[in-house]
């Protein structure tokens, strides 16, 4: 194994999952992004990863199996809501993603150190099943991306002649020799074209759902009917299927590309209706009770149904603006989310169901009626939509409450369509269906994985699962590989800290024999970084002074007492402008610490200081 190289396309989830795969067994990796941060879309994902049969069910005591979670995924891509499935509906790709579900979560709490220590039911799932840490303090889907991409991070520091990360490295081209092995990449960058070899390529490199607002991308070509209607996306730009194009180019087939996921509860700002990019308003919302209402305050449909059949409701029914309710029982069991929601100004909290009424420009008759019918249907498990009574949060629901409120539509969310890949994610020929060698796929640029229709909490599940089985099968496949890579200096060992939102730490020991953790322990306060003197902004700013450069054009926010000047920077942010034009001109601290680390802003951003607070301004 010793001086294999791998090459990884794609610093999501998917492609980190494979890439430490690789690196456990011994192989040097080099880690190409086209963005300036790694994360892509994972950092996003808001409910959590789906396990079936996992530690945290079973001490949960949750009856659940990868058997029951296989017939979810299988009644999710077919569309076959009710009665026997026939053994035609039954497919491969959905047996490995739900059979390695478990195996999958204990690989990120075992060899990362994170909790995910709680677990919701989303919508088409027959058990609580989607895990994320009950701790709170990050979305599910930054917490378990970035711990991978520290570790990542930390190794190309330690060990930068085995380990390689170049960010800003759009890849054009897959490299072949004379018998179509493949065995590098040609990437652009700002020195112009690169090129570098190995001895086999995983393709991470995510969907095309951003496509929606690109004239002539893959998107409009698949789904004009989409990109005619103008939907908003929750994708970020990256998501225009590079990988997928590059992979064709050789040979590489496709399947599904038509299937496009619409969810149903994008998140509307009020005050920018119009903006496309929108944040996704999780799935677990509404796993925790939280349910639909029209704008005459009625409910719909069955809140936990899938998400097309959700989406396809609203669109029927066409009574919005749709409002996504939480009363405050719901809103208990993922106060986190509801918290940053607020932050963000997509979301609002009420005091009592008067003023829910009146947000909604409806009668607290109207709601109090809806609220009895709901009640009722709660009792005599009767819901004319088809909701189980086992399946409701929070009841009774009464107007003496307080609630969360958000505005929801459609958003192009996920592409279920991309690369024909085989149940060992090796991409397979458009013609002869057989592996191309030395090519694999994981991750939303793999199709065929969710069928018509993906569940939530499967995409972060897909990316480890399927990120690890094309890791697995690269470092079967390098062994019949001979080809002149840099030694993979096997034997170095590189240990590494994550801090706990609790105040514990854990402690991961990376090497070329794989990975270990040790079990939490108290961490004392970290020291502050010493910055340099020399180069530290050492201007002062009062707020009513950084309010001033409130535009897009000129946008300084206040995070921990630095002023950064975000004008260039919001264009490179993984969350897109919105989330940072939200506090143009403000101190976005509470907000920023909800999703972040507090180094993230020396780390990624230290050029973008321009100064600090006054004391007297933080009052």
């Amino acid at each position: 194994m010793s001086g294999k190289h791998v090459i990884v396309i794609g610093g999501g989830l998917a492609g980190l999952s494979a890439a430490h795969t690789c690196l456990q067994a011994g192989c040097s990796v080099t880690l190409l992004d086209k963005e300036a941060f790694l994360g892509g879309n994972s950092t996003k994902a808001t409910s959590g990863i789906n396990g079936a049969g996992s530690r945290t069910q079973q001490k949960l005591g949750v009856p659940d199996s990868a058997q029951k979670f296989f017939e979810d995924t299988v009644r999710s891509a077919t569309g076959i809501k009710k009665g026997d499935l026939p053994e035609s509906a039954w497919y491969e790709l959905g047996k490995v993603l739900t059979y390695e579900s478990a195996d999958a979560v204990h690989w990120i709490q075992d060899c990362f150190g994170l909790a995910l220590d709680t677990t919701s039911r989303l919508g088409g799932h027959s058990f609580p099943r989607t895990h994320r840490s009950v701790s709170g303090g990050k979305f599910p889907g930054m917490e378990i991306t970035y711990a991978l991409i520290e570790a990542f991070e930390n190794l190309c520091k330690e060990q930068p002649g085995k380990y390689k990360l170049v960010n800003r490295a759009r890849v054009t081209k897959l490299l072949t020799d004379n018998t179509g092995r493949v065995t590098g990449v040609q990437y652009d960058s700002k020195k112009g074209p690169q090129t570098v070899t190995g001895s086999a390529v995983v393709i991470a490199t995510g969907g095309y759902g951003a496509g929606v607002l690109e004239a002539g991308s893959l998107l409009q070509k698949v789904r004009k009917d989409l990109y005619d209607k103008k939907l908003p996306t929750t994708n970020g730009k990256h998501c225009t299927g590079d990988g997928i194009m590059i992979a064709q180019d050789i040979g590489g087939g496709s399947v599904g590309l038509d299937d496009v996921q619409v969810h149903p509860t994008g998140l509307v700002n009020p005050k920018l209706p119009n903006e496309r990019t929108l944040f996704l308003a999780a799935g677990a919302l509404r796993g925790e009770g939280g349910i639909l209402l029209d704008r005459e305050g009625n409910r719909f449909c069955n809140d936990l149904g899938t998400r097309d059949y959700v989406t396809g409701k609203m669109w029927s029914h066409n009574k919005g603006p749709y409002r996504l309710v939480l009363n405050s029982k719901c809103s208990e069991g993922i106060a986190w989310h509801c918290a940053h929601y607020c932050g963000r100004g997509v979301m609002k909290k009420v005091e009592h169901g008067n003023d829910l009424a009146k947000e909604m420009g409806i009668s607290p008759q109207a709601l109090k009626a809806t609220f009895e019918k709901y009640n009722e249907y709660f009792k005599n498990d009767s819901d004319p939509y088809g909701k189980p009574a086992t399946f409701y949060r929070g009841n009774p629901w009464t107007l003496d409450d307080s609630f969360h409120v958000a505005i929801v539509t459609p958003v192009v969310h996920y592409t279920m369509g991309g690369l024909h890949i085989d149940n060992k994610a090796n991409v397979l020929n458009a013609k002869s269906k057989s592996p191309i060698p030395g090519l694999y796929a994981a991750g939303e640029c793999a199709g065929g994985v969710h069928g018509r229709n993906r569940l939530g909490g499967s995409a972060l599940l897909e990316c480890v699962v399927f990120g690890r089985k094309a890791g697995k099968s690269v470092i079967e496949y390098v062994k019949t590989v001979n080809d002149s890579a840099p030694a993979a200096g096997a034997g170095s060992v590189v240990t590494i800290t994550i801090p706990q939102a609790d105040g514990t730490s854990i402690t991961v020991q990376i090497s070329g024999n794989g990975v270990s953790s040790g079990a939490p322990a108290a961490s004392a306060p970290a020291a502050p970084a010493q910055a340099d003197a020399s180069t530290t902004p050492t201007e002062e700013y009062t707020l009513k002074e950084v309010a001033k450069h409130n535009t897009e054009k000129d946008c300084w926010v206040v995070v921990n007492g630095e002023v950064l000047d975000c004008t260039e920077f919001m264009h490179d942010h993984p969350g897109g402008k919105m989330a940072i034009m939200t506090f143009a001109g403000k101190d976005a601290s509470e907000e920023f610490n909800m999703v972040h680390d507090k180094n993230v802003v020396e780390k990624y951003a230290s050029d973008y200081i321009v100064g600090k607070l006054k004391p007297s301004a933080k009052l």
